[in-house]
């Protein structure tokens, strides 16, 4: 990707399943919204295609899912596929949360989301500015 200024990076946010943990995600948005990231919020209760679907219609350069209640492989198995269907193949993927509800080391789960297609896994409880730092990396923004 080229260099873009940030304020002109459009980022679709959002909890993916029946989650309804939201203070983490609205942190993440809050914080990005003030690095000047154009940020397109879907709440809670999305699934795959609402994720997509707002990307295609805003032309977003990344995708960041959260997910806490510890089935997030299963909610998105297929979603770089799906991307790729839909013209998105150079969307950036992020993830975070608490993805798996079993005890695993983080890079066993880290590698499993990196498979599925995620640019960038993140542990529960991270804070905003390694996620801000990683963006404008991945993105060029300087």
């Amino acid at each position: 990707m080229s260099n873009i200024n940030s304020a002109k990076a459009t980022l679709i946010t959002g909890v993916i399943g029946e989650d309804v943990h939201v203070t983490g995600i609205r942190i993440l948005e809050h914080a990005l919204k003030n690095s000047g990231f154009n940020v397109h919020s879907l709440g809670i209760h999305n699934t795959q295609e609402d994720f997509i679907k707002a990307a295609v219609d805003t032309g977003a350069d990344a995708i960041l899912i959260s997910s806490l209640c510890g089935h997030a492989r299963l909610l998105v198995d297929d979603i770089r596929q799906k991307c790729t269907q839909k013209g998105l193949e150079n969307i950036l993927l992020y993830i975070g949360g608490q993805l798996v509800i079993h005890a695993e080391e983080w890079k066993k789960t880290e590698r499993t989301f990196k498979k599925i297609g995620f640019n960038r896994v993140y542990q529960p409880f991270i804070l905003p500015e390694p996620v801000i730092a990683d963006l404008k990396g991945d993105l060029k923004i300087e």
